[in-house]
């Protein structure tokens, strides 16, 4: 597949985004709209379309590559076990609160419970951990169009990544959430048929028929689900289910960006129904996703493919091997799929997270939800403005990233979110679970920043504390227990009601 026919590609995606944008916002580009889709979007579409908004390219790319490494194989799919039981937690007991609250930011619940220096120290661990981690998605499929379509016309990596930026900027800043919840259905759509498809086209290209290549993927060397023989390594069983379960609970739950979506729908009722729903559709189409990583890497050993290697590092690359594939290797058809799926995948979850993170700004810190403000000159401006600030934060954070980064991006995004979301798993379990004291709440920031510093010297010095022990996604476990104990220590009784 050639750079101008991608590029193309790309034009006339776009073009379908900014179609959708136009007809959805003209005529309701107010706060609500932005903030929560005036609160009646429908349960299946927000269900469906977060699907891509969960998954992102890290998905698409990194995980198939992770296939490879003899220590991985399918030991993903343990996390994403942990993942569903921590979507149903979220459906059964922060959703409810959420909505009994009738909230705009779900940053409020802290406000209410336990003070407004808390309040702020969890809306700015939200707004760092969600730009930081969606830089991290999005620099991940902009290092692909940079290898495979801008180099070719000599672009620079920074306006690579501004264009991209400028492109999801363009079809959010008017409608907010009532345009992504109808967008990321279509790119959701894209998303699981490119799955599909290229199951079907690799299997083609194979000569395998569906038994066959399920027969293949099982006695391959890359299809090992479950690693319970040491507990120390990171793959380990009861580690990946509990990283999962936690990561989850705070990287959707206590996350802005998934969250708005649930608190568009109409009620608690339909909220719950897509929960359930998105997760059924999230465990499925991530088998489907590991077995195209068995299947490449088969396709790349009868093929003589290498991994291809980091120009930059010389280090090989396993979340390029994908698309040195579906654009070397494969026929026009599976390119065009494989590029509509991870276009899909990374911007249906970057213009969500944009949209958040405005949101999360424009409410927790400039009060535009609160009823004396909503009326202001300028408002709708003050917002667009913000959503230009975080966009340009966005383009700084992959800039220096590409500078620095010589780790695998899926496992570089869940490390750090083990420190940056740690401290809001500690402050949600105070609140929920220690109903007769509140917190000194000035000391809450200090809490918040000494518990992830001391889990970066527990991980580092692991091996020195506990001997061969690795720490993995669990490691967010530890730091959520390090701010919840420091809470205690910093807390006295409450006086009044703290029913929340």
């Amino acid at each position: 597949m050639t750079p101008f026919a991608i590029l193309s590609l790309i034009v006339v995606y776009f073009g379908m985004l900014f179609l959708i944008a136009h007809f959805v916002s003209k005529n309701d580009h107010g706060n609500e709209a932005f903030f929560k889709a005036n609160k009646n979007s429908r349960w299946y579409l927000v269900a469906f379309g977060m699907i891509g908004t969960a998954l992102s390219g890290v998905t698409f790319i990194s995980v198939p590559g992770e296939v490879g490494n003899p220590d991985n194989q399918f030991k993903y799919f343990q996390f994403v076990l942990g993942n569903a039981i921590g979507f149903i937690i979220i459906a059964k007991v922060l959703l409810p609160l959420y909505y009994r609250m009738n909230l705009t930011s779900i940053y409020g619940y802290i406000e209410k419970r336990l003070g407004i220096v808390s309040y702020k120290t969890a809306a700015t661990i939200f707004l760092i951990s969600r730009t930081i981690g969606s830089s991290f998605r999005l620099y991940l499929v902009v290092i692909v169009l940079q290898r495979y379509v801008f180099d070719f016309y000599q672009i620079p990596f920074a306006l690579t990544v501004l264009i991209s930026l400028a492109l999801i900027f363009a079809y959010t800043y008017r409608g907010g959430l009532k345009t992504i919840i109808i967008t990321d259905t279509l790119q959701t759509f894209f998303l699981v048929s490119s799955v599909f498809l290229t199951l079907f086209f690799i299997c083609r290209s194979l000569n395998f028929g569906v038994f066959e290549a399920f027969e293949q993927v099982k006695n391959s060397n890359y299809s090992k689900v479950f690693f319970f023989e040491d507990f120390t390594k990171g793959t380990y069983f009861w580690k990946q289910i509990l990283g999962g379960i936690f990561v989850t609970i705070a990287m959707v739950g206590l996350d802005q960006d998934l969250m708005q979506k649930n608190l568009s729908c109409k009620n608690i009722g339909e909220a719950q129904k897509n929960m359930f729903t998105f997760t059924g559709i999230f465990v499925l189409i991530n088998i489907f996703f590991l077995s195209v990583g068995a299947l490449l890497y088969i396709y790349a050993e009868q093929n003589g493919i290498a991994v291809p290697i980091d120009l930059i590092t010389g280090k090989p690359r396993t979340d390029l091997l994908f698309p040195e594939i579906a654009f070397h290797h494969l026929a026009l058809l599976p390119s065009i799929v494989f590029l509509l799926g991870l276009i899909a995948a990374t911007f249906a979850t970057t213009d969500s997270a944009l949209t958040a993170l405005t949101t999360s700004f424009c409410v927790d810190f400039l009060g535009m939800d609160k009823t004396e403000n909503r009326n202001k000159p300028n408002i709708v401006r003050t917002r667009h403005l913000v959503h230009v600030v975080f966009s340009f934060l966005m383009f700084l954070v992959i800039v220096v990233f590409n500078a620095i980064n010589d780790a695998s991006v899926v496992s570089m995004i869940f490390k750090i979110a083990s420190y940056t979301y740690g401290p809001l798993l500690g402050l949600y379990a105070f609140g929920l679970f220690v109903k007769s004291k509140t917190v000194r709440d000035r000391l809450v920031p200090f809490i918040c920043v000494l518990s992830p510093a001391i889990c970066f010297l527990i991980s580092k010095n692991s091996a020195l504390l506990f001997g061969d022990y690795v720490f993995d996604n669990e490691l967010i476990i530890v730091n959520g227990l390090l701010t919840f104990f420091g809470l205690l220590l910093i807390s006295k009784p409450a006086v009044g009601s703290t029913r929340y």
